[in-house]
């Protein structure tokens, strides 16, 4: 296989069309037209489907871009280490993250990346969606108890759980009866399973608030609107300082924050370099030391 053509495949589908992809390299559109159209006759395949307006990549395009992209890279970046006489992390860095652990520690984490690797040009994008590593160009992502997934690889490097907390004003719940709550948008749920040192119950909610950050949740449960199930390390600070009171733990709410990359031998000197930040961050991973990054 000619590797030359399949480099330009790659470029023209990360880019999504061979005017696109012309434009960010500054290479011919004649020529990687040319190029995928000789390695689509050498594989005697279709890789995309051409419409007037729009490519799209063929399912036997996409499983080849999926499988040979990601060894592309390995091999760009090894030629650049070499030629620089090592392994020193350099280029685009590009980081999905969830939204509380951006709001609560990434900030710190990416500016401790970018000063230790100043050649490395971060991009960390926060969302929560489960996103799609290979076809929207991540490098690296960090989910909550993800799903399992053949393409990808990775690691814990955090745990947390649940816990229901309120305002002290706001009464203990008792037998059948329904508490104010402060929930997250489509959390359906009318009742929580809690453990507590007197024993387990459940607890009967009726959702007074709809909110869409856990940040935002924390704010509201605080004033006494209502109670709330929230990560330990969200309010750990705020139950030492009397500001909320625990009800108990919440049945079955175990987290595990996981760093995710693409599932290859040779792993990125930049994808290394951060697992290792992560790693001096977190060195237990226990709730408390998120929740240290909230209180400095």
């Amino acid at each position: 296989m000619d590797l030359l053509a399949l480099a330009d495949f790659n470029l023209v589908a990360r880019h999504g069309g061979f005017g696109k992809a012309a434009r960010a390299t500054g290479r011919p559109k004649a020529t990687l037209s040319r190029r995928v159209a000789e390695l689509e006759g050498a594989l005697d395949l279709r890789l995309f489907e051409r419409g007037a307006r729009a490519l799209k990549l063929t399912e036997e395009g996409r499983a080849l871009y999926e499988r040979t992209g990601a060894l592309l890279a390995e091999i760009d970046e090894t030629a650049a280490a070499i030629a620089a006489g090592g392994n020193r992390p350099r280029g685009q860095f590009r980081i999905s993250a969830p939204l509380l652990f951006s709001q609560t520690a990434m900030g710190k984490l990416a500016a401790a990346f970018a000063l230790r690797y100043p050649e490395v040009r971060l991009e960390v994008t926060t969302e929560d969606r489960p996103v799609d590593m290979i076809e929207e160009g991540y490098d690296l992502v960090i989910r909550v108890n993800p799903d399992p997934d053949e393409s990808l690889v990775g690691r814990a490097f955090l745990h947390d759980r649940l816990v229901a907390v309120a305002s002290p004003g706001l009464s203990p719940p008792v037998e059948a009866a329904a508490v104010p709550a402060v929930v997250r948008g489509g959390d359906q749920a009318t009742s929580w399973t809690i453990s507590a040192p007197m024993g387990r119950s459940s607890i009967i909610v009726d959702p007074v608030l709809r909110l869409s950050s856990l940040v935002m949740i924390r704010d509201a449960v605080r004033t006494g609107v209502g109670a709330g199930r929230l990560p330990v390390s969200l309010v750990s600070h705020d139950l030492a300082a009397g500001r909320l009171v625990c009800w108990g733990d919440v049945e079955g709410s175990e987290i595990g924050l996981w760093a995710l990359y693409p599932s290859r031998r040779l792993l990125s000197a930049r994808v290394s370099a951060f697992l290792d930040l992560l790693k001096e961050a977190f060195p237990t991973g226990a709730p408390a030391e998120l929740a240290g990054y909230l209180a400095s």
